[in-house]
């Protein structure tokens, strides 16, 4: 007999009379109706060319021939409960392993300083890479591991991904202190007029901020416009441009870079931060382990601007 030919479920239906010698009790452990189990109990003796159980003085007893069966197959069912439970560890004390995170310079900023120095303490061999990905190639790369976790405002994963929110990214004003504008507010005519810096970084949840500030009819006097914000403080901190930014970028940039803050004049809605992993990898104990790291080593701390402090436009 081929296993292609046999029913596998009908094995375990096998052990389970065997071991409780009753039909119904065997029913019941496998959560079976009493005329299931019997119909599956004909069709073992028709495939096996044996009774299997009979009916005696003593209630229903195995067969020799079902009695020699059940160790092996006992054995057997034990394998393979094993194997689909199958749990590999994960020791990140004694991993050297190299991790993949697909994320844009505001997540470098904002989250790997934290991140590293978790690592120093319980995973000093493990290295982390970063990468920036469109979404077309970032999905299936995802789903080969060649990027473990990707981070971001990432529509085009929303199918087909596991995703838990990080944070959502509420935007500020920045400028350099001792600003015209740094009065701890602004309106929306000083907004328009102001000189503005624009970081135009397409993938990212930014280019939402661009969108809803056009859609609202925001003019602005863009003076200077840039693919990325990893020399945003650099040239706020020197010229009389003013940008709007994540709140959590510009909290990092305060102190280095000598900034201050305001909240926008109008009514945004955060862009939310999420976290993205594929299905494939979702038992595996190592991309477990780096999605706890994220979360447990990510902290709020930007600077809060209440719904209040924003003013719609009229």
């Amino acid at each position: 007999m081929e296993l292609r030919d046999l029913d596998l479920n009908l094995l375990l239906v096998l052990a389970e009379l065997v071991r409780e010698k009753s039909v119904s009790k065997a029913a019941e452990n496998l959560g079976m109706s009493q005329p299931g189990m019997s119909n599956a109990l004909n069709r073992l003796r028709a495939l096996l060319g044996d009774d299997l159980l009979l009916r005696t003085g003593r209630g229903m007893q195995p067969t020799p021939y079902a009695e020699r069966l059940a160790e092996p197959l006992n054995e057997a069912l034990r394998l393979i409960h094993g194997v689909v439970n199958l749990e590999m560890d994960f020791d990140p004390a004694r991993s050297n392993r190299s991790f993949t995170i697909a994320m844009t310079d505001i997540g470098e900023i904002d989250f790997l300083a934290n991140l590293m120095r978790a690592l120093e303490r319980v995973a000093p061999d493990v290295s982390i890479s970063t990468v920036r990905k469109g979404e077309s190639n970032l999905k299936d790369e995802l789903e080969t591991g060649a990027v473990d976790l990707a981070i971001g405002w990432l529509p085009d994963l929303n199918a087909g991904m596991f995703q838990r929110r990080l944070t959502a990214s509420q935007y500020v004003c920045a400028f350099r202190k001792g600003h015209a504008l740094d009065k701890g507010s602004i309106t929306l005519e000083e907004f328009a007029r102001a000189d503005h810096l624009v970081v135009l970084a397409p993938h990212t949840g930014h280019m939402m901020i661009e969108h809803d500030l056009g859609r609202l009819g925001v003019r602005r006097n863009v003076k200077l416009r840039i693919p990325h914000f990893a020399a945003v403080g650099h040239i706020l901190s020197e010229t009389d441009m003013i940008a709007a930014l994540p709140g959590r970028l510009v909290n990092h940039s305060i102190v280095p870079f000598n900034l201050a803050w305001a909240p926008l004049p109008i009514k945004l809605d955060p862009i939310p931060l999420n976290v993205f992993w594929s299905a494939k990898y979702h038992r595996d104990p190592a991309n477990q382990w780096l999605r706890a790291m994220m979360f447990d080593t990510f902290s709020e701390g930007a600077p809060h601007v209440s719904p209040d402090q924003a003013v719609p436009l009229p």
